[in-house]
């Protein structure tokens, strides 16, 4: 694989504002749109784990705004939670969100957008196969994080049978609808 760096969509669309302006509007607008999809929640009876929009935000943000600002916009999305904004599942905040059975997921979301966003830097996030396997690769972190945290509350077969089987369809889902978009959009700016 060629390990070339190349600039991420949101580099192509916004060159002309301040570097360091770009990268603060770009982590902001990042962290919002993920608590805006967080608020897509649907509650499952027999898990901890509701169905949300944050994995396929979580994977957009780190396709669009590389590594480094989509790993930061994550972050500051988890702080914003932290200090008790309603930006986790369903407007909940707070520390106890990040310390309860779905924080391992929370927190594989900076993993996942810094690694979707490496990928992204080396152009696989241009075509649909190549993006599938990026975002793939982003979902596999976050459920890595997500039941073995999970897993100190439920033991790890339940975990299992609660944190990953009942949302692989779903998450199949957002990862095919974030694979065409991503490259739609580079098909729109170029």
């Amino acid at each position: 694989m060629d390990t070339t760096l190349v600039p991420t969509l949101l580099d192509r669309t916004l060159p002309r504002l301040d570097p360091r302006v770009r990268d603060i509007l770009l982590i902001v607008g990042g962290s919002l749109f993920v608590a805006g999809m967080a608020q897509v929640r649907i509650p499952l009876p027999f898990t901890p784990v509701p169905i949300t929009g944050q994995t396929f935000a979580v994977l957009l943000v780190g396709a669009a705004l590389g590594a480094n600002r989509g790993a930061a916009s994550l972050l500051l999305y988890l702080l914003e939670g932290i200090a008790g904004l309603p930006f986790f599942a369903g407007g909940a905040g707070g520390l106890a969100a990040l310390l309860g059975p779905t924080g391992g997921y929370l927190i594989g979301f900076v993993a996942a957008a810094y690694l979707v966003g490496l990928l992204a830097a080396r152009g696989l996030d241009r075509c649909v196969p190549s993006a599938l396997l990026a975002f793939l690769a982003g979902e596999v972190v976050i459920y890595l994080f997500g039941v073995a945290w999970l897993s100190i509350f439920l033991g790890f077969p339940r975990a299992t049978a609660a944190g990953l089987l009942p949302f692989l369809v779903g998450d199949a889902l957002k990862l095919v609808a974030a694979a065409l978009a991503l490259p739609a959009a580079w098909k729109l700016v170029k």
